[in-house]
């Protein structure tokens, strides 16, 4: 990892230390610190989990198997089985054709999405080192793809000089990116594997390092950085041959010249770029006496950003049926916003979700920003007819629901509410507010666990105060 001292050396420590103090109360504010209680209903999840299906696997999902065992029926089919049939399961959804295939299911309440790697042994210890040369002879791709995540961060681990500061590092960035719309590799942004080496980066960058001066020299290191030079969290232990992959490359710190799979694209780009620099010129005075984190984690403010909007509108028969559909549009939505890019320019796909509860269907919606100030609304018919034949040329294989493009204004999106948005997270119930279907329907909001403050629902109180309103 890259040494040295960070731009903000020779503070006093009282300085550094009230800086990082109130970065610290924030970030208890918003809820980013988990309770005893989170920490050991997870443990216990953990614990069920391997009694399930006996190989090593955390929250963070990874299901290893022999080499007899095979994704398409004992993965797909039979450990599905085998989830469906515990009470503490639910909404399991096999995730199929998506780049690292997994099921993905609420245990106990709590998200997993859980990939599946296929070791050639005949038998799976319980302690088994994923960083271990020996089980990674021979793997499929598939496999290999599931293992990196995991291996990427227990290399992270081991090299960071404090797990603490970078796990709390990770906390702000990550909700900084979420706030400002920049979280989420489907979406084209960044994912949770790319903040985890951007911040070990930073970690490794600074000695003598505090929480804040950690997350102004973030800002301050990758506002300023060279893409597309790739960020290496080992100098020249995995030399690589050839121009790195994508617009911001990221190398993968547990293998040969690998790098993240990324989705971003010109657009995304542009917006994550923007983002760096905003929080640079935010937090360079992080330690004069009025300084707030705050204005930092900011929701972005896409209503007074851009005058017109993709809308995406997703539907299918019922809960379940849309969404696996939403799943599988999803995961093509790179190439829907290359279309779009190609047809509008800049495009910012907003990751939150919205709820139509007026119409009959169940759904979804997406606005997702245009830059351009005069738009011809009419080629969104070409973009939706040239996305659908990307869609139906996957393997999806549940009931096909209905996706619908058009372009609206500013002034057409849902003024009710607003929420935060985590794009489906591993470890974060999906988020979204509903439209309220009518003025007389008593309705109150239901507010985030996650983000507190922030509205996700609208739930009906008829016929159901005798029995006190769900938490």
């Amino acid at each position: 990892m890259k040494k040295g001292g960070g731009r903000n050396k020779g503070f006093p420590p009282s300085m550094e230390d009230g800086s990082s103090i109130s970065l610290r109360q924030l970030m208890v504010n918003e809820g980013l610190i988990p309770s005893l209680e989170d920490q050991e209903k997870r443990r216990v999840v953990i614990n069920k989990l391997r009694k399930v299906y006996g190989s090593e696997s955390d929250i963070d999902a990874l299901c290893i198997g022999p080499f007899f065992a095979s994704i398409s029926e004992d993965f797909f089919i039979s450990l599905r089985d085998m989830l469906k049939s515990r009470r503490e399961v639910s909404e399991v959804h096999c995730v199929k054709d998506a780049k690292v295939p997994l099921i993905r299911f609420k245990f106990d309440g709590i998200l997993v999405d859980l990939p599946y790697a296929q070791l050639r042994v005949l038998s799976i210890p319980n302690n088994v080192d994923v960083l271990n040369p020996f089980f990674l002879r021979d793997i499929d791709e598939t496999s290999w793809k599931s293992l990196s995540g995991v291996r990427a961060n227990k290399c992270i681990l081991q090299l960071v000089p404090s797990l603490e500061l970078f796990q709390s590092l990770l906390r702000c960035v990550k909700l900084w990116a979420k706030r400002r719309g920049v979280y989420g590799n489907l979406n084209g942004f960044l994912g949770g594997v790319h903040m985890a080496i951007l911040a070990a980066f930073v970690c490794g960058y600074e000695s003598n390092a505090t929480l804040s001066s950690l997350l102004a020299n973030f800002f301050y290191i990758f506002a300023h950085w060279q893409w597309p030079t790739p960020v290496v969290l080992l100098e020249d232990t995995y030399p690589a041959t050839g121009a790195p992959p994508g617009l911001m490359p990221i190398q993968l710190p547990c293998g040969s010249h690998q790098y993240c799979n990324s989705n971003i694209t010109r657009s995304t780009f542009y917006k994550i770029m923007a983002e760096f620099l905003r929080g640079h010129n935010l937090t360079k005075d992080y330690l004069k006496p009025n300084f707030s984190w705050k204005n930092l984690f900011e929701l972005y403010p896409y209503e007074n950003t851009y005058t017109w909007f993709t809308k995406i509108h997703l539907s299918a028969a019922n809960q379940e049926d849309l969404s696996d559909w939403v799943g599988w549009v999803k995961s093509r939505f790179r190439c829907l916003l290359s279309k779009i890019e190609e047809v509008y320019g800049i495009c910012d796909p907003n990751p939150t979700e919205y709820v139509e509860t007026y119409t009959k269907q169940p759904n979804i919606v997406f606005y997702w920003g245009l830059q351009l100030r005069t738009i011809n609304v009419s080629d969104i018919e070409s973009v939706e007819t040239e996305f659908l034949k990307n869609l139906n040329s996957g393997s999806f294989q549940g009931p096909v629901g209905r996706i619908q493009l058009s372009v609206v204004k500013e002034s057409q999106l849902p003024k009710n509410g607003e929420c935060a948005s985590n794009n489906r997270s591993k470890k974060v119930t999906k988020t979204c507010w509903r439209i309220r279907e009518n003025k007389q329907c008593n309705n109150v909001p239901v507010y985030s666990h996650h983000l507190p403050g922030y509205v996700v629902g609208y739930q009906k109180m008829a016929n159901r105060e005798a029995d006190g309103m769900a938490g």
